[in-house]
């Protein structure tokens, strides 16, 4: 009897064993692929936007109940079991498809993060790893963020996504934020320019953006709990405007909600946020949905406040709760349906649009798509000091010491949700090892781990690159449970280990990098040094020591081919600072890591260090060359524009140098005679202009009158006041690079 029960128990085992196993090959590993375009057989008569309206709502009127609700949340069943496995287990990001339904023939959207390259699914060898985004964003180049955009949006529809968790438009109150590499910088008119630059671009192939993180993210190792109090003229002036311009100017499709909360309020349930300034007040047609686990809290606030969906699978956004919610009057129906219809019309309007090209895996690095990467990389590079030290000489019979831990070590960014893959990335000494092969020179490795070894290759060396900065462990997202940060939150220290990545407490270099610095500086006097991060560091220690200083940023897949380029003269450096340095890195705004409250001040950047007039390192917007440039005859055009019109202003800029080169042309516009507590300048314009030795060029600007109100909180309307301005225009928003004109609003 036991030998026949263990044959049966075997059997059913075994029967488990198969079962479970495939339902794990077919649901987990080789997932189902979804198309991501309507069968329009089933709708022949849907020709124009109009009938995907109608269709829209005719979809609606059919859907039960448990249909509706499917629609609120990410992929259902097996999705994240899916998820987990994928991504911990094979360190791939699987195709989660939400909003599917059969029965109606409603296809779903598939997210992928992008905003340095595609995230979902490495199975195709990789992505175009682009340089970060605070790398791109001192570029100062639209179009080259429209570029590389449409390079993004392209790679996702070849891997099967149509909808992008980018760009990332959070603002850089503070450096030490963990994420300020996903964002393009400290001003709201600056990265409101490149978040719509980026919309559009990614958007033209019919991939949905999602520019996040909607809004006052500017805090990682907090992020799930901490409180922002501000007043609401910094709301409006400060930390909105760039989202603003992303949904009316760019017509961002989606946006995803922060994690922390505003004025005490969750953000996915944030009526005030979500309805009245996004939907009532900017006309925002799209739909909201929430970031990916930790951000939903309450389902019936949730869908009274305007969150369409619960990312990536139904954690609060759940049948049971809202059916229950439904039975006790909590919410209706109509509610429910309020959330699915702009939802549902956005993403049938994608699915029903034509689309440029044909997409496949064939389209993902491809060698346009590698050199745009390494273009990126060379316009992003800003350099800050040179003491007639670079370019460097590629005579041949030379040796080149390249020196430091992060010298020669795979370093494209944080690893959290931005962490895009690419068959390979070229390290600082790769690129550089490569150049020189080709001039017969010499290229020697140090990993700096004993200075005093570093220091006499140093010393023999021609030429010396010393690395030093940052890695995902540095900063990046936080990955840490909720209990986990409210604790810290709670107590304003971090309590237990902290996580990989996260905000920087310390905005110095590690002291080990130090060490090496003050060992090697003085060792050569060809030395450049070169930054790997994410955002400013404090370089008060050491500045004076070194001749040469490089940002190079997480640099993407070719970062050292265009490192090599740069230092040796093949391009002339053009980035410049996307924020101010101070000489005191205590003249930042208050910031704490761990914190469950904290208040955003109107001031920040280079606003705050001119209104304080605090002593800056480097300024707003500055950044050398290997030629020179002279502004002059600036001409205000429209010495009077009127209240609906523009200002127009042209400058001449001249390359007065011996090599071609691209130079950031910017225009501020000076606040001092306001009777309102404002900036004393803010910029309103820029433009790269590539200049030839010896060549001249006009730059005009033009600049909608109504980018210079104030918002009146008492009156609740935004207002331009009846005075005389400056405005500012030359290399930098130092005092000593302008011109100065003037105009009146009468």
């Amino acid at each position: 009897m036991l030998v026949k029960f263990l044959k049966w128990a075997g059997l059913l085992l075994l029967l488990l064993v198969v079962v479970l196993g495939t339902l794990f090959y077919t649901q987990v590993w080789d997932y189902p692929r979804y198309p991501l375009k309507v069968d329009r057989s089933q709708f022949p008569d849907v020709k124009t936007e109009q009938d995907v309206e109608r269709l829209a709502q005719d979809l609606l009127l059919q859907m039960t109940l448990d249909e509706k609700i499917a629609q609120l949340y990410g992929e259902p069943g097996w999705g994240l079991v899916k998820l987990a496995i994928n991504l911990f287990g094979f360190r791939r990001f699987p195709h989660m498809y939400v909003g599917r339904n059969e029965r109606l023939g409603i296809p779903p959207f598939v997210l992928s993060d992008g905003p340095r390259g595609v995230r979902v699914s490495d199975e195709h060898g990789g992505a175009t790893v682009f340089p970060v985004a605070m790398a791109r964003g001192a570029s100062w180049d639209v179009n080259l963020e429209s570029r590389i955009n449409e390079v993004i949006a392209i790679e996702m529809r070849g891997v099967g996504a149509n909808m992008a968790a980018t760009p990332c438009i959070n603002l850089l109150r503070h450096p030490g934020w963990g994420r300020a590499q996903e964002t393009y910088g400290e001003d709201p008119w600056h990265v409101g320019q490149f978040g719509v630059a980026a919309v559009r671009a990614v958007q033209a192939h019919n991939v949905m953006a999602s520019p996040k993180h909607f809004a006052l993210n500017s805090i990682e190792n907090s992020r799930f709990v901490v409180n922002v109090e501000l007043d609401e003229r910094t709301l409006r002036e400060v930390y909105l405007p760039h989202f603003k311009k992303a949904v009316q100017e760019g017509g961002a499709a989606s946006l995803m909600s922060a994690y922390n909360k505003a004025r005490g309020e969750y953000l996915s349930n944030n009526a005030y946020l979500l309805n009245d300034v996004l939907r009532d007040d900017w006309g925002f047609e799209g739909f909201v949905h929430s970031d990916w686990f930790f951000a939903v809290y309450d389902a019936v606030a949730s869908i009274k406040a305007g969150l369409n969906v619960e990312m990536p699978a139904s954690q609060v956004y759940n049948a049971d709760d809202i059916k229950a919610a439904l039975d006790a009057g909590e919410i209706t129906e109509e509610e429910i349906d309020r959330l699915i219809l702009p939802a549902l019309t956005v993403r049938l309007k994608y699915a029903f649009a034509e689309d440029r090209m044909d997409y496949s895996p064939s389209l993902l690095v491809t060698s346009e798509h590698v050199q745009l990467a390494r273009e990126a990389a060379e316009q992003s590079m800003v350099l800050l000091k040179n003491h007639d030290v670079l370019p460097f000489s590629a005579d041949a019979g030379q040796t080149i010491a390249v020196i430091g831990r992060l010298a020669d070590v795979v370093n494209t960014g944080d690893r959290g949700s931005s962490n895009a893959k690419s068959p390979y990335v070229v390290t600082p000494y790769e690129g550089l090892l490569a150049y020189q092969a080709e001039r017969g020179n010499k290229v020697v490795l140090d990993d700096g781990s004993d200075p005093e070894r570093a220091r006499k290759l140093a010393s023999r060396a021609d030429q010396v690159v010393l690395v030093v900065g940052y890695t995902y462990e540095d900063e990046g997202e936080y990955l840490i449970s909720t209990d986990s940060m409210k604790e810290s939150a709670a107590a304003g220290r971090l309590i237990g280990e902290k996580g990989v990545g996260g905000d920087r407490e310390d905005l110095s270099l590690h002291t080990s990098d130090v060490a090496l610095i003050e060992a090697v500086a003085s060792a050569n006097d060809k030395l450049a040094l070169v930054y790997v991060g994410g955002s400013a560091i404090d370089m008060s220690g050491w500045d004076d020591q070194v001749p040469a200083i490089l940002y190079a940023w997480y640099a993407g897949m070719e970062g050292g081919n265009a490192l090599a380029r740069v230092l040796y003269g093949e391009v002339n450096p053009s980035g410049k600072l996307p924020f101010a340095v101070p000489e005191d890195s205590a003249d930042y705004p208050y910031f704490t890591p761990y914190t469950d409250n904290i208040t955003y001040g109107y001031y920040h950047g280079y606003t705050l260090f001119d209104k304080q007039g605090t002593r800056v390192a480097y300024p707003f917007g500055f950044g050398l060359s290997y030629t020179h440039y002279q502004y002059g005859d600036l001409r205000v055009l429209t010495p009077e524009p009127g209240v609906d019109g523009s200002l127009e202003v042209q400058v001449e800029v001249t390359n007065s140098g011996q090599a071609a080169g691209n130079e950031i042309a910017q225009l501020y516009v000076d606040f001092t005679r306001s009777q309102i507590d404002r900036p004393v300048k803010l910029l309103r314009g820029f433009q790269k202009v590539a200049l030839d030795p010896g060549e001249t060029r006009v730059v005009t600007f033009h600049v909608p009158v109504s980018e210079l109100a104030w918002y009146n909180p008492d009156a609740g309307e935004w207002q331009v006041e009846a005075m005389a301005y400056d405005v500012l225009v030359g290399g930098s928003s130092a005092e000593k690079d302008v011109l100065r004109g003037t105009f009146r609003i009468r």
